[in-house]
């Protein structure tokens, strides 16, 4: 057995955690570039305490999804503005987009050089600015991860890719000196969120819990936070989901978050995210009622390859064990997984892929492009181009 473990230097979780970003902030710099979502007002408390240490600050806020023109704004806002620090707070795409300006203020060059698939894919050389991801959602773990997922415009990758003009795709700016400095998990930022943010984000988390789990790169540490994870995230999303306020939910649904983000930056994920990529470049579509679409299917076309090609390996046994896990049944078997998944998707109005714009006549090149993604390497097993479409064509 040989594995790696990487996770950022500090991590604070719990209710009220947020008093302790300013004091942290203070002793990591001086000039705090502030990156959050669309509705930066959500901020105003972090901000004010910021200030009460005396610290400056700049914002930039980030609407929808996070794109490459937009990080090389905010880097250059943070450049001109003396920024020595930065603060992530959001969702998953203010969190990358933190990630992503706090590399690249300490790295010559550009952002293309550093961007895989659009860019020359160099590697980082110096450590990034000083980092602190705040998030306030439960669901992608972006505070724990090494990389920044980004939208960029493409007109010459892959095959043509049949879209709404312009094409775009969703490409990574990835290295090990991009883990921020603290990860300040605080479940009170979750309270009151909409039903249908809760459902997506935490749909989200629970395919980085199953995916790491079955994943052929899975090892004891990672198995621990996916189990752990999958306890929790069933019955404390649904509440979630119908109740907003419920606080002992919102705590066991940011933690199984945070478990999910460091389980995927250490065992990798598999083909519902292999797909969500590509889908989330060439469609308005939120990235976790996307994993959530195709889960079901990916655990039912994986189980049955495995079953047929690879009868002996373990991994059958560990969709029996997530079975169990997600409907508290003690004798529920590995296809009892994908049923209580897809019920999950129907309670939660998640719906299917068409609505967003996927036709059939999309599917040949999404799962080309899916195939070649790097989230599909770490899938239980290769999958061939026709369980793939399978997968794809069924989740429409």
């Amino acid at each position: 057995m040989r594995f790696e473990f990487t996770t950022p230097p500090r991590i604070v979780f719990g209710s009220g955690a947020l008093r302790e970003a300013a004091p942290a902030a203070r002793a990591l710099g001086r000039h705090a570039f502030v990156v959050t979502g669309r509705d930066a007002s959500r901020a105003t408390p972090l901000l004010d305490q910021l200030r009460a240490e005396k610290l400056n600050v700049t914002t930039f806020a980030i609407a929808g999804e996070p794109t490459t023109d937009a990080v090389i704004a905010a880097t250059s806002t943070a450049r001109a503005a003396g920024c020595d620090l930065v603060i992530g707070f959001g969702g998953g795409s203010a969190l990358d987009a933190a990630k992503a300006v706090s590399a690249l203020l300490t790295n010559d060059g550009e952002l293309l050089d550093y961007l895989e698939v659009v860019g020359r894919g160099a590697a980082l050389t110096r450590a990034a600015a000083p980092c602190i991801a705040i998030p306030t959602t439960a669901g992608t773990g972006a505070e724990v991860t090494r990389n920044a997922v980004l939208s960029a415009p493409t007109s010459n990758v892959g095959p043509a890719l049949v879209a709404v003009p312009p094409p775009r795709v969703k490409v990574s700016l990835r290295s090990p000196l991009m883990l921020p400095r603290l990860a300040l998990v605080d479940p009170d930022l979750t309270l009151g969120l909409p039903s249908a943010l809760t459902a997506a984000s935490g749909l989200d988390a629970l395919t980085q819990l199953i995916e790491p789990y079955t994943s052929c790169r899975a090892h004891p540490y990672t198995d621990a936070l996916c189990l752990d994870g999958l306890r929790r995230i069933a019955p404390a999303l649904r509440r979630a989901y119908h109740d907003g306020r419920d606080a002992a939910a919102r705590n066991d649904l940011a933690l199984a978050a945070l478990s999910s983000g460091l389980a995927l930056a250490n065992a990798g994920l598999g083909a519902a995210h292999g797909f969500a990529g590509p889908i989330g470049g060439m469609f308005p579509a939120p990235h976790g009622a996307v994993c959530a679409a195709l889960l079901p299917f990916v655990i039912e076309v994986n189980l049955r390859a495995i079953r047929a090609r690879t009868p002996a390996a373990p991994t059958a046994h560990r969709y029996a064990e997530i079975a169990r896990l997600l409907t508290g049944r003690a004798d529920a078997t590995a296809d009892a997984a994908a049923p209580f998944v897809r019920d999950l998707v129907t309670e939660f109005q998640i719906p299917p892929l068409r609505t967003y714009g996927l036709t059939s006549a999309h599917v040949p090149a999404l799962v080309e492009q899916a195939a070649r993604a790097s989230s599909m390497k770490a899938n239980p097993l290769p999958l061939t181009p026709a369980e793939l479409t399978e997968i794809l064509t069924r989740a429409l």
